[in-house]
């Protein structure tokens, strides 16, 4: 393609456009693709409430911006570079794409420890957890958090009294389960600490219709057997 063709200009405009909308993108690719492909097309470029479409005979519309659309039908003539430059504007967010966090299922594994100590803290954390945190049965904070517990979650007081009492109100006792139930990636201990890594999904901010994971960390301190402060990520409600 040389300077001066249409395709020329597509090039930049279609970079300038990815990180706004990564999603017409795909969408682009997929229809050049059946194109080149030769598929039967009917009505290529109906209009529809909320943008166009391009319909495709015997099969789903595909939706496309106005702004693709415009550089469809300049494009037609040169579909197989336009899909190339496409691609190739599609790699760096494929390449860059995040590798999804993932649960580990063996938790056995998790609260092994060559350290007897450390792995006797992992597992009364990890009770804790089990018991208390996700069982809510707060009779048992007693049996593993030290009376003058440290809180630096800043929604819930600090203190084991207090703890008990916020949670009483939000958590009702269920059958406590022989394994934790949050999805763990890892049981961390080092020293008097234990951390606590989970898997976390949340919606998207730029696609509400999409997932994404990331990790979020519960650390505890350990002192004389029980569970004596506690950090975790979480921002003022």
């Amino acid at each position: 393609m040389a300077p001066g063709e249409p395709g020329w200009v597509f090039v930049p405009t279609l970079r300038q456009r990815i990180a706004k909308s990564p999603r017409e993108l795909e969408d682009l690719v997929r229809v050049l693709v059946e194109c080149i492909a030769g598929e039967p097309r009917a009505d290529p470029l109906a209009q529809v409430p909320g943008g166009r479409v391009w319909r495709r005979r015997g099969g789903a519309p595909v939706k496309l911006t106005g702004f693709f659309v415009h550089h469809l039908r300049i494009h037609m003539k040169h579909l197989l570079p336009t899909l190339c430059v496409a691609i190739a504007c599609c790699a760096p967010l494929f390449a860059h794409a995040q590798v999804p966090v993932q649960a580990n299922a063996n938790h056995e594994q998790l609260l092994a420890s060559a350290d007897a100590r450390l792995a006797a803290n992992k597992r009364l954390v990890y009770d804790f957890w089990r018991e208390v945190f996700e069982g809510g049965h707060m009779e048992l904070a007693d049996k593993y958090m030290a009376e003058s517990y440290i809180q630096h979650n800043p929604n819930v007081p600090t203190g084991r009294a207090a703890f008990v009492g916020f949670f009483s109100k939000v958590a009702k006792p269920k059958p406590i389960e022989p394994r934790v139930k949050a999805p763990l990636v890892a049981i961390t201990a080092e020293g008097d600490l234990v951390i606590l890594s989970f898997v976390r999904e949340a919606a998207d901010p730029k696609d509400a219709t999409r997932k994404y994971t990331t990790t979020w960390f519960d650390m505890f301190r350990i002192e004389g057997g029980k569970i004596a402060e506690h950090w975790d990520a979480a921002p003022k409600q």
